[in-house]
């Protein structure tokens, strides 16, 4: 073949370009946005603060005093995401309890029914022979009856010699603990503003949650950091403040027949102003 003229190139070079942009789509900018006004973001709104206190307080975590939220007809909206290891006190601990409370109200019922059945049961006739057929079926459910209430029983025992344990939080409404608490409150206050923490002659501030077991005698049987504060030094001044700041007195007759023990999750906070000051929190 003969070689190509530069004519005969450059037609071929621009017939090969008009060719490309003839496959380029241009679209009208007005078109353009539309497609986002048609296609809006959606944002879900929260409700802002008021003074209105949520049915539950333990369900509106990381929320101030939202009586409502998401689909608030059903309640809370529960997130998509994987549930977190949260620890749970406060009501949570409390409906737990009722929980249980329920279950042995429940075993007693089932242990009442089983007296009933062994009651109805006749008794075992010696003169009969061990080979009849209703009378081993007869012995046989007696053996299982009697067995499933010792179970019954022995869980019960168990369950009474457990101390019970009221675990005190903001929605805690009885007048009788509510008395009993400002009074631990303002005692471990006082403890740790008196003996305000320090290292080598530095103020240690910060914040941190501590759970607090108080016998029914007033002693301080427990103390556990649930929120560190960051540091180790003032968690450990934290915890020698509220076990010296005890015995918070004995219990009253109306808190004894509800609790051996009491639990408050209370947030400590070391202030600038080298004064300590607690405050009542569901977690």
């Amino acid at each position: 073949m003969r070689s190509l003229s530069t004519l005969q190139i450059a037609l071929g070079a621009s017939f090969a370009v008009h060719a490309v942009l003839l496959t380029v789509r241009f679209v009208d900018p007005e078109g353009f946005n539309r497609v986002f006004e048609d296609t809006p973001l959606e944002v879900i709104l929260v409700n802002a603060k008021t003074n209105e206190k949520p049915d539950k307080a333990a369900r509106a975590i990381a929320q101030t005093s939202l009586a409502g939220g998401g689909d608030a007809l059903r309640g809370h909206a529960t997130s998509p995401l994987p549930p977190s290891a949260l620890t749970t006190i406060g009501d949570s601990a409390e409906d737990a309890q009722k929980k249980i409370d329920a279950m042995q109200e429940q075993q007693m019922l089932m242990l009442a029914q089983i007296k009933k059945m062994l009651a109805a049961l006749p008794p075992p006739d010696p003169k009969q022979p061990t080979s009849n057929p209703e009378a081993q079926a007869r012995e046989n459910k007696r053996r299982q009856l009697l067995k499933m209430l010792a179970e019954i029983e022995r869980r019960i025992n168990e369950e009474n010699a457990r101390p019970k344990k009221r675990y005190i939080s903001p929605s805690t409404r009885e007048e009788v603990y509510a008395i009993y608490y400002d009074t631990l409150r303002r005692k471990i206050e006082q403890q740790g503003t008196r003996h305000f923490p320090e290292v080598a002659g530095r103020k240690l501030y910060g914040e941190l949650t501590m759970v607090v077991t108080v016998n029914f005698d007033g002693k301080v049987l427990d103390t556990e950091v649930a929120q560190t504060s960051g540091s180790l030094a003032l968690d450990r001044r934290a915890v020698t403040i509220a076990r010296t700041a005890g015995p918070f007195g004995r219990f009253s007759d109306a808190m004894r027949r509800k609790a051996d023990q009491i639990v408050v999750v209370s947030r400590f906070k070391f202030t600038r102003d080298e004064t300590l000051e607690t405050k009542l929190t569901e977690q």
